[in-house]
């Protein structure tokens, strides 16, 4: 849908004044100093939510006659259509140019539902994972859950361990995974409720892929903190997540094999949550060796706008007007030795 002029000077005019100044004001020194030029188109869209756009990700699970050709007519079309070194043919992600979202499904016991909504950059993750037939998969971060989702869209991995510390989020991830993966699956996915930093420790050189969607400075909703003062409090305890971050990747490259790899996520355009925390881990673990992902970066280049300069091993996307995707860090890394 496109709004009238006259609607989005009334929406701009609204969602103005739901904008958290403290935190766009903080976002402004660091990103510009960061993304230069860039970050002027990347603030117009994180701060005007009537031109973001969003993805569905079909369930393959779930029987949906009707479905696609109604996406069809609607505007959308599959995602991801360049040859990518990874997409598997389960795996249907449908997307359109046009703001605006495809009606949520609700929750109800016992029912699949058809789709996921989500910000298709999201997805890049896991095709980064590269997750295959039988293999022990850890997500360590894993609510609310649509990485996991997509995981089980890929392959059918041997395990499955999902992993999420918070109580009220990890409720959230149950239920993501009792809305869109059958019974029969389910007996291969392990929740738990362990602090990330000692799964390594616990469980050590036993995964095939690990995913660390780490905990950051989510910039789309920290523009929108509605309590001033909570606002603050997260601009404070910023300086810690890069800390945080770094003790999730050694305790995944301790529950990596040799061999094994693992995909590093945020969705913040933070240098110091992202490349830094990632230099900091090759820097300290001889046993850690980066894998190159620009073969993915080139084959999604036409629907993301990627920030140029980046090393082989990351990507970083940048939400444009149009392709309003984003922000996602993606790095890629091998463990290629015990310690």
């Amino acid at each position: 849908f496109f709004l009238s002029p006259q609607l989005e000077r009334r929406a701009q005019g609204q969602q103005q004044k739901r904008i958290c100044r403290v935190v766009l004001e903080h976002f402004e020194k660091q990103y510009t100093a960061e993304l230069g030029d860039a970050w002027s188109r990347v603030r117009d869209v994180l701060t005007s939510p009537w031109c973001w756009q969003h993805a569905l990700l079909l369930n393959r699970f779930s029987q949906s006659p009707g479905l696609e050709s109604s996406l069809a007519e609607q505007g959308y079309q599959p995602a991801f259509p360049a040859a990518l070194p990874y997409l598997p043919a389960a795996f249907r992600c449908y997307t359109r140019t046009a703001p605006g979202r495809f009606p949520a499904q609700k929750h109800q016991p016992g029912r699949l539902k058809d789709y996921y909504l989500l910000n298709a950059a999201s997805l890049l993750p896991v095709l980064a994972l590269e997750v295959e037939d039988g293999e022990n998969v850890l997500d360590l971060c894993a609510a609310p859950g649509g990485k996991a989702v997509a995981i089980l869209q890929c392959a059918c991995p041997g395990n499955l361990h999902c992993n999420e510390y918070d109580d009220l989020r990890s409720r959230w991830l149950e239920q993501t995974i009792e809305s869109f993966i059958p019974d029969p699956l389910i007996n291969l996915i392990r929740v738990s409720k362990l602090d990330g930093r000692q799964i390594g420790d616990l469980q050590p050189e036993f995964y095939d892929k690990v995913l660390v969607d780490a905990p950051c400075s989510n910039d789309r909703s920290w523009l929108f903190s509605a309590d001033p003062q909570q606002a603050v409090l997260r601009l404070m305890q910023r300086k810690e997540l890069s800390s945080l971050q770094f003790q999730l990747l050694r305790s995944a490259v301790k529950a990596l094999r040799p061999g094994g790899s693992l995909v590093y996520s945020t969705c913040t355009l933070s240098k110091a949550e992202n490349s830094d925390v990632i230099n900091l881990i090759l820097n300290s673990c001889r046993n850690v060796m980066p894998v190159d992902i620009s073969g993915m970066a080139r084959g999604v280049s036409q629907e993301f706008t990627l920030l140029s300069g980046m090393q082989q091993h990351e990507l970083l996307v940048l939400p444009e007007k149009g392709r309003a995707w984003g922000p996602m860090y993606v790095a890629k890394l091998e463990k290629v030795s015990s310690t």
